[in-house]
């Protein structure tokens, strides 16, 4: 029997096959190459057989698997079910009009989406200058001169706001205050986050703040507010920076092209999310959020800073800044937990504001403010109190019957903000129009009073409140207005980048696998994208059926009783699964259970997450082999049994292997009063397999943006839902604004109740897809791969950790760590010596300092496997002739990697070894040359120097020069 995939669909567009990389004669001569008969006989030897599930995986509503055509039939049946109103409810959601040069070329564009995190800045450039411009447009429009790369979304950006007051006070001042009138999701995630951080959060109106014990260390309010007032919150800052606190300011970026900027009346710290920037509604997310602040904030601000620096060549160059914030290095003390930023959306949002420029966001923000101005005239006609407080494009108009008012609304097909009271909420936007403004004043003529008059005519923006500075002066800003600018600037920094499009990223541990068209197609649909996260829930019928079969479908691939799809990135699922773990012993009365047990080879996420959960980390060491050492975690288990709330564990391990002792080791956790968070982080070595909820584990979190096909989109966006056993179910997150169906006992982690559902379409797609049948081959087909490439680069490299077989699971770590002292080599020397090749390194130094780890995933054909262990293969072979003296240890390829065209093409050429070793080392490169563009690039410099805004044009002209 063959040990292929067996395509027995009925179908011609079957997908399977697609998406697996390899012909059976392709399987037949790798299993050679690795020692064994079949496939079967690998996995026996890979994966413990006491782990391994008994039976196939069965899913709800899918009877086998779904062709392409099929597929997308049954997406569209769920995009019918949705229903586009026009939706002017607010609450920092907007509808927006995402260029069509923008959706195509960013949005739909493989090249920008199939990108990874900006780690190796040489084959990086395009999409760091896009997002220096997203800082720039960020730090422009709320006045303050640092503000970073984008955050998951305005709720978590105003908690990461409030841990940053803390840390600036030095935790000091317990408190943070938090203005009544924000919106309600974001009070929801902050709640969420205080508690386990004891945080004494206070809730109330901005005008009642008492500041005079000078235990505050911040006070967030929102700019325009909630109801969508406007306020001089000058006073208020001085008043908390006498108290010795912050202020932060939750703003709107298209406000803020006519209102006065928050740095400029003293905010310390502004946050907003950027959606109305061109980026889709999308039920919610995903979109990018922003955090502004000061220079001298610049070591607490969270997430990711992209910093100007330059080349070995002089040459300016972008890259992340100050990554010593990162819990990569600081695990623990870092900043944030966060690892999944919003790239995609981020470079969308900066895209839009230079396609547009300044003078198109005025023209945008005058358009969206004087429909308001119109409608809140024609209400005041009719009798309604609406009071003359300035606001920008949102009312809230008092009705002596708001229902009448609903019911008409909904006639109209026009969602509005319900309040509690005798209110109703109305929130225009670009996509408005007067035919809109028409339809409301309908809607509204119902229950109007003609014998109240108005008092006056309504007022433009006050002087005290409106800008008078400038914004977005950067030529970048004021030179791609037409089509034909803005498409080639697009593929002009598309081409200064390395993404799935060009060859494979091998990253261990991030899985850069296929991203297929089909899965993509939903996404932009509009009964997907232009659906507000508040609507009715009868509008959102076609999302409520899809998370139903997602939730049940990877319930049913983990094991698990309950599945959450809220936190939107994997960070936020460690999160939520401690908190989940965390709400489960404070009901059981046993809230002193504190002790989080966590492997030293962890990401470094883990232990950052723990501290965000209220949870004090103690490491458990790893033995030679890098499995868990056993007797070191029954000590420690037994000795902090008393305290003992967790253990986070990833399996297979960090260092790619499947430990025979799980079952064990959830075992010790369990009998000492811990419950078992396991990272999913490497669910691709499982699915179909082995399932987290039969071996032991409580929690565990998977990475849609990796195992499930969600594209990674140079560094976000990402969704990181959790499942749970039974007993946790009650306790997954809930939402203050939608009810979410279950017992939720837990706060909202994310301000949309489903994260960012508009990418759930593709993991939905990626297993209807699939099928049973086709995830397990996957699984196989990954392991399959990764002990293909070892075998070939064993003997070249030692393979640092494998099982008791021999056998790595579904990635592996080469040793580099002996070149050093062998030929003055580093594995940076390697890495960038990759881009000459073409090709993206594997995942650097960790989990161990020195080495390479490398994943190729299940859709990698051999051809491509191939390629990438020749490059490998013959970088060994010029770190030999290093070591042998053949190549000067200073003057050889490795250590001037990587090479520009500029450089090889120069007249003079000032190395010992010639221009084609440098430039095409393999054959394989006379048929296609990536050329990255620009030399190593200098980050000690980028540190000294920080700037984190769009260069002046002078240092473009120096440089070239």
């Amino acid at each position: 029997m063959s040990d292929g995939f067996q395509n027995g669909s009925s179908v011609t567009d079957d997908f399977v096959p697609r998406h697996l990389g390899h012909t059976q004669s392709d399987i037949d001569s790798m299993l050679a190459t690795v020692g064994v008969e079949t496939l079967d006989a690998l996995v026996d030897q890979a994966v413990p057989e006491q782990i391994r599930l008994k039976r196939a995986l069965s899913f709800t509503g899918l009877d086998g698997r779904l062709g392409e055509r099929a597929l997308i039939d049954r997406l569209r049946r769920f995009a019918d079910q949705n229903q586009v109103y026009t939706s002017l409810i607010g609450m920092g959601y907007s509808d927006t009009v995402t260029p069509p040069v923008i959706q195509r070329n960013i949005l739909e564009n493989p090249g920008w989406y199939t990108q990874y995190t900006p780690y190796q800045a040489e084959i990086a450039q395009g999409r760091l200058e896009a997002l220096v411009n997203f800082q720039t447009m960020v730090s422009d429009l709320t006045g303050l001169p640092l503000a970073n790369s984008s955050l998951l979304d305005e709720g978590t950006a105003a908690a990461e706001a409030m841990t940053l007051c803390r840390r600036a006070t030095r935790g000091k001042k317990p408190a943070f205050y938090v203005a009544d009138t924000c919106h309600p999701q974001t009070i929801a995630v902050l709640e969420t986050r205080a508690e386990p951080l004891g945080i004494d959060l206070r809730i109330g109106p901005a005008d009642a703040v008492d500041l005079s014990a000078g235990d505050v260390c911040g006070v967030l309010v929102q700019y325009p507010d909630t109801h969508g007032e406007v306020h001089d919150w000058s006073a208020l800052a001085d008043a908390v920076h006498g108290a010795g606190g912050l202020l932060v300011v939750a703003t709107d970026l298209l406000a803020c092209t006519l209102l006065r900027a928050p740095g400029e009346f003293g905010a310390d710290v502004a946050i907003g999310n950027s959606q109305r920037f061109g980026v889709p509604l999308g039920n919610g997310g995903p979109h990018a959020a922003f955090m502004a602040t000061h220079q001298k904030y610049k070591r607490q601000l969270p997430g990711r800073l992209v910093g100007v620096s330059k080349d070995v060549h002089g040459k300016t160059a972008y890259r992340l800044a100050l990554a010593t914030r990162e819990q990569h290095i600081r695990r623990d003390q870092a900043t944030s937990n966060i690892c999944t930023a919003q790239v995609l959306l981020a470079i969308m949002a900066g895209m839009y504001a230079t396609y547009h420029g300044p003078d198109g966001l005025r023209r945008i923000a005058r358009r969206v403010h004087s429909l308001t101005v119109s409608l809140a005239e024609g209400l005041r006609a009719m009798g309604y109190a609406v009071g003359k407080t300035p606001f920008f494009d949102t009312l809230r108009i008092p009705v002596s019957d708001p229902q009448n008012v609903h019911t008409a609304a909904a006639a109209a097909r026009i969602n509005l903000r319900r309040y509690d009271d005798d209110s109703v909420g109305v929130s225009l936007d670009e996509a408005s129009d007067e035919v809109v403004v028409a339809r409301l004043l309908m809607v509204f003529a119902q229950g109007a009073d003609p014998s109240k008059k108005p008092a006056g005519n309504m007022e433009p923006i006050p002087e005290v409140h409106g800008r008078t500075s400038d914004f977005l002066q950067h030529p970048t800003f004021n030179r791609y207005h037409s089509e034909h600018e803005i498409l080639r600037y697009l593929h002009r920094l598309q081409s200064r980048d390395l993404s799935l499009t060009t060859s494979m990223i091998p990253l261990g541990s991030c899985t850069m696998k296929l991203n297929a068209t089909t899965e993509m197609l939903a996404v932009t649909w509009p009964e997907f994208g232009r659906i507000h996260p508040f609507a009715p829930a009868e509008q959102r019928a076609g999302y409520a059926r899809l998370f139903d079969d997602l939730e049940a479908w990877l319930a049913e691939i983990t094991g698990f009783a309950a599945v959450s799809l809220q936190p939107n990135a994997g960070s936020q699922g460690e999160y939520a699964g401690l908190l989940v773990i965390r709400a489960h012993h404070l009901a059981r009365g046993e809230g002193h259970r504190n002790v989080c047990l966590i492997p030293t080879s962890a990401h470094g996420t883990n232990p950052a997450s723990a501290v965000m959960a209220g949870m004090k980390v103690v490491g458990i060491a790893c033995n030679e082999r890098g499995d868990i050492d056993m007797d070191d975690l029954e000590a420690k288990a037994k000795a902090h049994a008393d305290n003992l709330s967790a253990l986070m564990i990833t399996y297979p391990s960090t260092h790619g292997v499947f430990e025979e002792t799980i079952k064990r080791v959830c075992s010790i956790i369990h009998e000492n009063g811990g419950q078992v968070y396991l990272d999913g982080a490497n669910m691709n070595a499982m699915v179909g397999l082995c399932r987290p909820g039969d071996f032991g584990a409580d929690v565990c979190h998977l990475n849609l943006h990796k195992t499930f096909c969600i594209p990674h989109g140079g560094g976000g966006p990402g969704m990181g839902p959790i499942g749970v056993v039974a007993h946790l179910a009650p306790y997954l997150p809930g939402h203050s604004v939608v009810e979410l169906p279950g017992n939720q006992r837990s706060g909202a982690v994310s301000a949309a109740p489903h994260g960012s559902p508009s990418i759930l379409p593709i993991s939905y797609a990626y297993i209807a897809m699939m099928g049973a049948e086709g995830l397990l081959s996957a699984t196989k087909h990954a392991i399959l791969n990764a002990n293909y490439m070892a075998s070939r680069l064993q003997g070249h490299y030692d393979i640092l950790y494998t099982g008791n077989h021999g056998r790595v699971a579904h990635e592996f770590i080469l040793d580099c760590r002996h070149f050093k002292a062998e030929a003055g080599v580093s594995v940076d020397d390697i890495a960038k010596r990759l881009m000459d090749f073409g090709f993206h390194a594997p995942t650097m130094s960790w989990p161990v300092a020195g080495t390479l780890m490398v994943e190729p995933t299940e859709s990698e054909s051999k051809g491509e496997l191939d390629r990438f262990c020749e490059a490998m293969i013959i970088i060994r072979k010029e770190i030999a002739a290093i070591a042998a003296g053949e190549m000067d240890r200073e003057d050889n390829p490795l250590h001037h990697a990587p090479h520009t065209a500029l450089v090889v093409g120069a007249n003079e050429w000032p190395h010992a070894y010639p221009r084609e070793l440098a430039a095409w080392p393999a054959s394989y490169l006379r048929d296609y040359k990536y050329w990255p563009p620009v030399g190593r690039v200098d980050n000690a410099f980028g540190d000294r120097n920080l700037m984190c805004m769009c260069p002046p044009v002078e240092a473009f002209e120096d440089a070239e020069g």
